[in-house]
């Protein structure tokens, strides 16, 4: 039997403000609401947030679409209305603040304006502000910074890049980048550019 206190809406906002995504913290605050115990008494609650989960989870892997936006919100504002505790009301309101933001058709398009969104971005290093120091290859994990470190009495070196399909997107390499040659674009943007 877990002692764990439960946590107030207070301290639920609170860990989903760490995220600067509105799909994001939506997402947090629903995915800590779920782990909660639950009262049972009303259902609204429960299979709202739970329905809730499975619609941002999907906004956030960039498989959202249009009726979700709708279904989201109705489902935020039967919670607010038919919630018996203030935490089901609380968490209802909650998704209709952020639904506002413009954040969630953004996503349906599959952009991410905050890049915090890992499906919907990828990491990319400028070669013109490159200058082959290697940092963001020694501090990658899974391998995915592919190229040779510059030496300066030799040349033919292949230069860096990143293989997205390997890339966690966990920001190491931004951190380490001297020169910030890494940058985060739209998935959609370089799809498109691959097409035309």
């Amino acid at each position: 039997m877990s002692s764990q206190k439960e946590r107030t809406t207070g301290e639920l906002i609170e860990e989903a403000e760490q995220k600067q995504c509105p799909a994001q913290k939506a997402s947090c605050y629903v995915e800590a609401f779920l782990k909660e115990l639950m009262c049972g008494k009303c259902f609204p609650c429960s299979f709202g947030t739970h329905e809730s989960a499975i619609i941002l989870r999907d906004i956030i892997a960039g498989r959202g679409t249009q009726a979700d936006l709708p279904a989201l919100t109705q489902i935020a504002e039967v919670l607010t209305v038919a919630s018996r505790c203030k935490k089901g009301k609380d968490t209802g309101q909650f998704i209709l603040d952020l639904l506002k933001t413009g954040a969630f058709p953004e996503h349906i398009e599959g952009r991410c304006s905050e890049h915090e969104c890992s499906l919907l971005s990828e990491y990319r290093i400028v070669p013109e502000r490159c200058i082959m120091c290697g940092e963001c290859q020694v501090v990658c994990k899974v391998h995915a910074v592919i190229g040779e470190k510059k030496i300066a009495y030799l040349s033919g070196y292949v230069p860096f890049e990143i293989v997205s399909k390997r890339c966690t997107r966990c920001g190491e390499c931004l951190r380490v980048c001297p020169n910030e040659a890494i940058i985060v674009v739209d998935k959609k943007d370089v799809i498109e550019v691959g097409v035309s």
